[in-house]
């Protein structure tokens, strides 16, 4: 069983792990929001329906956002 200083060091270690993870999902998710507005852009242009396309733009833009949410949380566990 782990205590005291080992027992935070292996917390942070997880809280680390889940930060990269989360790193990586925002960084992900701002390649896709990057497309999917383009792709708006270039149904515009073509004068199509973008109805599905703001839609799927709208619930990427709030994964986004929770991400980024998480990533601030993290962030704050992490401060000493």
């Amino acid at each position: 069983m782990l205590t005291g200083s080992a027992a935070d060091g292996v917390y942070r270690e997880s809280l680390m792990d889940e930060l990269r993870t989360i790193e990586l999902a925002v960084v992900e998710g701002e390649r896709q929001l990057a497309e999917q507005e383009a792709l708006l852009v270039d149904l515009k242009k073509q004068d199509r329906d973008v109805s599905q396309a703001e839609l799927a733009l709208e619930m990427m833009r709030e994964t986004q956002r929770q991400h980024e949410y998480d990533r601030q949380r993290l962030l704050s566990l992490l401060q000493p």
